[in-house]
C-alpha cells in the first residue's frame, strides 16, 4: 500500500478489533484508478481492504461492519454483486452512503472494522 498521503494510518488495532480508515481505488505504485471501469475500481479497493487487514493480523472472514461511500446510487447493485463474490458467506454489517464526490473523482471510497484472532491481539 502507498503510504498515506495525510495524517493518518491505512488501520489502528485496539480492543482486539482493527479499525481501518477510508480506502480508495489506489494500486500499489500510487496510481489513483478514477478513469478505470467501475468494476476495476472496486475489485482495486477490496484488494486494498485485504492487503490492510493482512497487515493487522486479520482478514475478510472478520469484518464485522464495512461502511460504503458510492457516488452514484445507482451502482448499489453492481457493486453488492462484486463484494459478494468476494466476500462469499461472509456477510458483516455494511452501510451504503451515497455521496455528492470524493477524493480525487474516484467512485468508492470503503472503510472497515475487523476483529483480529486472539493469537495476534496483544
Amino acid at each position: 500500500m502507498p503510504t498515506p498521503g495525510g495524517h493518518y494510518s491505512h488501520a489502528a488495532v485496539a480492543g482486539g478489533l482493527a479499525f481501518v480508515s477510508g480506502l480508495l481505488p489506489i494500486d500499489p505504485a500510487g496510481r489513483v484508478l478514477n478513469a478505470e471501469p467501475f468494476e476495476v475500481q472496486v475489485a482495486q479497493t477490496l484488494h486494498n481492504l485485504g492487503e490492510v487487514l493482512a497487515s493487522c493480523g486479520t482478514g475478510r472472514t472478520h469484518l464485522v461492519q464495512v461502511r460504503v461511500y458510492l457516488t452514484q446510487v445507482e451502482r448499489w447493485a453492481a457493486f453488492n454483486a462484486l463484494y459478494a463474490d468476494w466476500l462469499g458467506d461472509h456477510r458483516p454489517a455494511r452501510c451504503i452512503v451515497p455521496v455528492p464526490a470524493l477524493h480525487f473523482g474516484v467512485a468508492l471510497e470503503l472503510e472497515a472494522v475487523a476483529q483480529v484472532p486472539a493469537a495476534q491481539n496483544r
